[in-house]
């Protein structure tokens, strides 16, 4: 009896500490493989050019990533379509490039990159990002993030028709789609604001100006699966947001102190997907814009890149991302990349 004391005695004394939280599940991650039409590239852009205007095509380059549920969706949902298959192999060389890859590439203009310099010079911030290139090397049209297959099929006719010549990317996006009329869908954290360049005089916060179209399906599913998420909410209400139609003639004064109509300011900006969202500082300077699909963890940690300015120390959104999902399962919260709930929770909201 008394030994039994004496252990449970030393048990009681003995130090106690907290429990380390269980590590977080990586979830939502999938790859694909680049179809198989794909040309076979030295990665020399200026004879890859060369040889696609021969033959009156274009260089079309896909920059992906391992692991990216969006690279996988235009790999199985837009390449995988056989009219969009026809439609690029008839106008278009396309050319796969690893954003972290360290294959050898030349460039038009012949300086050497490896593929994630390459990536790295042109800002490449999303996957899938698709630029196009025109007969002389230069970006024709470049696509920063996934597009459904509905406004992919524009972009393409955008770059093989070499409207690039001719007008914007929002123009002829405007010009092909059915005329629109109606309301938005509206949010209780819009503020009903014209004068932008006011706003940014008056106020501490980021700007967030949301582009959205009536009758807009992508507009749907952000405002019904993206914005009614916790976390994400409370991230969107850390800053002033103001909701613009690229239809509207509703005049506004931009950050920039122009007054103008609301889609002439779409405009300005080529907006050539709803939703776009795109990001200001206090001095009406763009700092980030989001303009492809993007579900719950790319759409918030787009918000937390802005509102930690992010921007301004780590200039790859990627890896600011990468960063941010560790610490994140670190503190014991799953990261699904491609799901619409977060997987922490959030108290404190209005």
């Amino acid at each position: 009896m008394k030994q039994l004391i004496f252990v449970i005695f030393s048990v009681l004394l003995q130090p106690s500490f907290a429990a380390e939280p269980e590590v977080g599940a990586y979830l939502g991650a999938r790859s694909a493989e680049s179809p198989h039409w794909f040309k076979e590239s030295f990665l020399e852009f200026e004879e890859d050019v060369a040889e696609a205007a021969e033959h009156n095509k274009r260089v079309m380059l896909y920059f992906h990533q391992e692991g990216c549920p969006y690279c996988a969706r235009l790999v199985e949902e837009n390449f995988a379509d056989p009219q969009i298959e026809n439609y690029i192999r008839q106008h278009f060389d396309g050319i796969e490039i690893n954003m972290w890859g360290d294959r050898e590439i030349v460039s038009v203009g012949g300086k050497n990159f490896s593929e994630k310099t390459f990536a790295a010079a042109l800002k490449v911030q999303y996957t899938p990002t698709i630029i196009f290139l025109n007969e002389q090397g230069q970006v024709a049209l470049r696509l920063n993030g996934y597009y459904p297959p509905q406004k992919f099929r524009l972009a393409l006719r955008y770059a093989a028709e070499k409207q690039d010549r001719q007008q914007s990317f929002n123009a002829f996006v405007k010009a092909n789609s059915k005329a629109v009329s109606g309301s938005l869908r509206s949010e209780d954290f819009f503020l009903d604001i014209l004068d932008l360049q006011s706003n940014r005089s008056d106020s501490s916060r980021y700007l967030a100006v949301y582009f959205e179209a009536p009758d807009c399906e992508q507009c749907d599913i952000m405002h019904e699966k993206v914005l009614t998420d916790a976390p994400t909410r409370k991230l969107v209400r850390e800053m002033d947001n103001v909701q613009l139609s690229i239809y509207s003639d509703r005049k506004i004064i931009t950050p920039s102190g122009v007054n103008m109509s609301q889609q002439e300011f779409a405009a300005q900006l080529n907006i050539g997907y709803t939703p776009s969202v795109v990001f200001f500082d206090n001095s009406g300077e763009e700092v980030f814009r989001i303009e492809g699909f993007l579900k719950t963890f790319h759409f918030q940690s787009s918000l937390a890149y802005v509102l930690e300015k992010g921007y301004q120390t780590e200039p790859s959104f990627q890896r600011y991302i990468a960063a941010r999902g560790e610490k994140l399962r670190e503190m014991g919260y799953d990261t699904d990349i491609w799901g619409y709930k977060s997987a922490y929770p959030v108290t404190g909201l209005e």
